[in-house]
């Protein structure tokens, strides 16, 4: 018998890095969208990042990742964060109209 016995809860470094690449392809779609305007589409797929993201969490507290892999993730967080970036300036514009729209919605609530 093998000293690497898995049960059905056990999380793998290949699925900790799959939480990793799910959530590249989120962010991917994210920019994606910006890049059209649709600003719903970034907003549903961002809520889908949030739930991803929650799994890695857990994820990555079960099975810490061996160097290899380690770097891989690395990788793919700086692609991560490069179109977080992207997004957030490509935002930027609508943000005053944002405010405006929050600032009316606070008024009519109050």
């Amino acid at each position: 018998m093998s000293d690497h016995t898995t049960t059905a809860d056990s999380v793998d470094p290949a699925s900790v890095l799959r939480c990793y690449e799910a959530i590249e392809k989120a962010s991917a779609d994210m920019l994606e969208a910006a890049r059209l305007g649709d600003w719903d589409r970034v907003v549903k797929l961002e809520g889908a990042c949030v739930l991803l993201i929650s799994r890695l969490k857990q994820a990555a507290r079960e099975q810490p990742l061996p160097p290899d892999e380690s770097r891989l993730k690395s990788r793919i967080m700086q692609r991560i964060l490069l179109n977080d970036a992207e997004i957030r300036h490509l935002a930027e514009p609508w943000l005053p109209e944002l405010d405006r729209l929050l600032a009316g919605r606070r008024a009519t609530i109050h």
